[in-house]
């Protein structure tokens, strides 16, 4: 029997990836992809797909609001796909049929439609998405959740790095390079991408190329010809040619803590 999939992510070389992989298995047939949350939501009320594999975070609709926006009854089998450790314990914990945090592997994915084979089987996929589609509609609308960590592959290891360890990120073409006091690493995601996951409160695009760690600034001057520049603790310097005055009000003015109306 054939297996009807969408695949949906923000990211482009994640969907190929996606899309790669599941070539390996030879009933599932991937019948659309999207990029976003909206053509999701219209794809999965136009085709019906059988199988979803579905991004936790992207920006404006995440993928739980893709499935707040269906019908409970119309809910395909669903597998969720997250870089977010939080996410993927949540999505299990209301009943997910199964997901996949990234980076995972060809066995861990061929495990998740394993699964969805034998629920299949078994047509038990709408008593498991009438449990996830109670929760959607009970669970509060949660704000943007940021990237804590980066996951590095090297070879057949995976190295993690807390964001709080990057000094700054610069675009390569498609790929970005986080720089830190222990090397650089490439990421395979844009700059674009990587802006819309990283806490704005820490991290600040300060030209067209590269995104910086404000705790990791020491001071902010003009060069010879007048341009900003950026100096890093490791003393680093960068060119400053966007949002400088943003930049400089964030590291004057840190946000005041909240206080209690007697305070």
């Amino acid at each position: 029997m054939k297996i009807n999939a969408l695949i949906v992510d923000d990211e482009p070389l994640a969907l190929a990836r996606l899309r790669k992989m599941l070539a390996l298995e030879p009933d599932v047939e991937i019948t659309g992809q999207c990029a976003n949350g909206a053509d999701a939501i219209d794809f999965i009320r136009r085709h019906g797909p059988d199988l979803v594999f579905l991004d936790v975070q992207m920006p404006e609709i995440s993928g739980f609001d893709v499935l707040r926006a269906l019908s409970a009854t119309g809910l395909p089998a669903v597998i969720f796909v997250t870089a977010y450790d939080q996410h993927a314990v949540e999505a299990f914990e209301v009943h997910a049929l199964d997901y996949l945090l990234k980076p995972f592997t060809q066995a861990r994915l061929k495990a998740a439609v394993d699964r969805v084979r034998r629920h299949m089987a078994a047509r038990d996929i709408s008593s498991l998405n009438q449990h996830l589609a109670e929760w959607l509609q009970q669970a509060p609308v949660a704000g943007p959740v940021y990237l804590n960590r980066f996951a590095i592959k090297n070879g057949g290891q995976t190295l993690f790095i807390k964001v709080e360890e990057v000094d700054y990120v610069e675009a390569a073409s498609n790929y970005a390079i986080l720089n830190t006091a222990g090397g650089n690493h490439v990421v395979r995601e844009t700059l674009l991408n990587l802006e819309a996951k990283l806490p704005p409160k820490q991290f600040r695009r300060i030209s067209r190329s590269v995104i910086v760690n404000l705790e990791r600034i020491r001071e902010i001057h003009a060069d010879a010809n007048g341009d900003q520049v950026v100096v890093l603790h490791s003393d680093r310097q960068l060119s400053l040619t966007r949002n400088a005055h943003e930049i400089m009000n964030c590291l004057q003015f840190p946000e005041a803590p909240s206080t209690s109306p007697n305070g």
